[in-house]
């Protein structure tokens, strides 16, 4: 095992950001052994989310060096993979967090030192833009630069492939690889200037730009109920990049203007007005969007994370803010989408043919997607959790010559259209404000409208939340103690009032291991990964209840979902979701024994 100063010698030999080698030398005078070494004798696992950490010196962290090492593993692996990878080239965007600008500019100078045209966007773009670059110019791959939704400290690395969808395996452990076996910085690696000089280097920024929205507007159905709309729409990017294309997004649906934030509406890296930049924790998030609503009179609000691929919708209806949840904006969508759709082949003289009409959703998602195919008669997939894994099986999909109306996931992810192959908060809110529109113009909305959809395709309720721990062997020990206990007991009767219920538990799965008590050798039907940690209940009182990691955040994730079959009026006892959810937490994951902390309340 090396010594810390044989690691401080090391980092300081191959770093040559001047920022982050006095970070280091601040560490050493101030004999700080512990620090040093958890920020030098370890390295951030590259995996299918690409890398996401806080910012700052030492090889666990987001910083110039490991930008270099990174770029130059994802760089020898696609010469490997594709013999005209050289000519295809790559797209390389950023959002507008701290370091973003100088980590694009070093992932595009170590591309084009090798020969590649690099497509690099030259102003902060939202994550959309580079997918969608993807497929226009025909690229091996892609980079953005962004931590999405995570705090100030963060930054990330989100890797595309030539289809225009996220990373998976086994190329995540290719490239992995590969990072290990180029770690030290290539000579030309730290010079940028090349970016500036070569003709390998070209903005595709303004091309992106308008063929984006000339496509996005190529969705709208509406367009002259759109203009006429009495609707107000409150708009916010939490200190994102959203704004412009937020704003490009309603004139490209001939919606009215947005009314916007000010304090919220320009890119600010401090995110100075939230706790987190995450429109899916709730009020704490959008209290400067309400006040702004209700000063205007304005009934919907559509709020963009920062990097603008997500999407969160409130409503006031009789006074009062209803928060949409992930699997509630899902569901609206996806019917909006089928609605659309059918319309479209009416207005052409076609019938719907629902054989190869498919929409998505991840499996920790609400059922209600299987519900309406079932009822619809189209085609219905559920995946693991995340969009890398939505986004591929559409592109299969479509290469079939099948048509993809939706996909989605309950952390307000949405893909409505394939014009991209991920989540697109952009695209998302277009449609959402024209959905709107035409739901007041017939005296309607939201709330409504999932009532109806309730009775049509059968109630479905969940209850999502977390846990914060920041010890990954702790949460390891969690779940492998789970595991030990044979996944727990197999029945208990919930508490007051619901105490004359019994429930039973009908399977589990473990998609971590591998294991699924419903199928016939016990193999799940789903893919395995052993680099995170996911289990599942499903009950005989129409529950599931999922356990899992996050990806990218230290989170202990928990979905707890109920629902009935089309024509009942409410849910069979226990009718709140709510009393499962704390009876499944308490009795699998124990956050008292571990003292875990729950989310913050909003």
């Amino acid at each position: 095992m090396a010594t810390t100063r044989e690691l401080v010698e090391r980092w300081m030999r191959q770093d040559k950001d001047e920022v982050s080698r006095a970070e280091i030398r601040k560490l050493v005078e101030a004999k700080d052994d512990s620090a040093l070494r958890a920020r030098l004798d370890s390295r951030m696992s590259f995996g299918t989310a690409g890398l996401r950490a806080a910012m700052g010196a030492g090889y666990n962290r987001m910083n110039q060096l490991t930008i270099i090492q990174t770029t130059q593993g994802l760089c020898e692996y696609i010469l490997k993979e594709f013999k005209d990878a050289r000519q295809r080239g790559v797209a390389i965007g950023r959002d507008a967090r701290h370091n973003s600008e100088a980590f694009s500019e070093l992932t595009a100078a170590i591309f084009v030192h090798k020969g590649f045209k690099v497509h690099r966007f030259s102003k902060i773009s939202p994550t959309p833009f580079v997918p969608y670059a993807v497929r226009r110019y025909g690229c091996v791959a892609g980079v953005m630069i962004t931590a999405s939704h995570n705090p100030k400290h963060d930054n990330g690395y989100k890797v595309y492939w030539s289809n225009g969808a996220q990373i998976i395996p086994p190329i995540d452990k290719g490239i992995a690889k590969s990072i290990d076996d180029n770690l030290e910085a290539w000579p030309e690696s730290w010079n940028t200037e090349i970016i500036h000089t070569s003709e390998l280097c070209v903005d595709p920024y303004g091309d992106v730009y308008e063929n984006y929205f000339s496509d996005l507007a190529q969705l709208s159905q509406c367009r002259e109920e759109n203009a006429d709309t009495p609707v107000k729409f409150t708009y916010t990017p939490l200190h994102g990049v959203g704004q412009k294309f937020a704003e490009a997004a309603f004139q490209a649906f001939n919606l009215p203007p947005l009314i916007s934030v000010p304090q919220q509406m320009n890119p600010d890296p401090e995110f100075p007005t939230v706790v987190f930049p995450n429109p899916e924790e709730g009020k704490s998030a959008l209290v400067l969007a309400m006040e702004m609503a209700d000063k205007h009179d304005s009934k919907i609000i559509l709020a963009n994370d920062p990097d603008a691929d997500r999407l969160a919708i409130a409503e006031n209806v009789g006074g009062s803010w209803k928060i949409f949840n992930g699997n509630e904006i899902g569901t609206l969508l996806a019917k909006w989408a089928l609605d659309r759709y059918k319309q479209k082949l009416l207005t052409e003289g076609k019938h719907f043919q629902g054989d190869h009409v498919w929409m998505l959703n991840s499996t920790v998602s609400s059922r209600l997607l299987k519900s309406m195919a079932r009822v619809e008669g189209f085609q219905h997939e559920e995946t693991l959790t995340g969009f890398k894994w939505m986004g591929n099986r559409s592109c299969e999909k479509l290469v079939k010559g099948h048509k993809v109306l939706f996909a989605y996931e309950e952390a307000i992810g949405f893909m409505y259209s394939t014009t991209v192959l991920d989540k697109d908060g952009i695209t998302a809110l277009a449609a959402a404000a024209e959905y709107a529109t035409t739901l007041y113009k017939n005296g309607s909305n939201f709330i409504e409208e999932l009532q109806k959809i309730y009775r049509k395709y059968g109630l479905h309720v969940s209850n999502n939340s977390y846990y914060i721990c920041h010890d990954k062997e702790l949460v390891t020990a969690i779940f492998e103690a789970i595991r030990n206990g044979k996944y727990g007991p197999r029945s208990f009767t919930l508490p007051a009032p619901h105490d004359t219920q019994q429930v039973n538990v009908t399977n589990v799965r473990d998609l971590t291991i591998g294991y699924d008590e419903s199928t016939p050798d016990h193999v799940p039907e789903l893919p395995t990964d052993r680099s995170s940690q996911f289990i599942t209940w499903t009950f005989d009182n129409n529950c599931v209840f999922t356990l899992r990691t996050s990806g990218t955040e230290p989170k202990i994730k928990y979905y707890c979902e109920m629902w009935c079959d089309p024509g009942e009026s409410q849910l069979k006892p226990p009718l709140d979701v709510f009393v499962m959810a704390k009876v499944c937490v308490d009795t699998y994951l124990k956050p008292d024994k571990y003292q875990l902390m729950a989310q913050p309340q909003t």
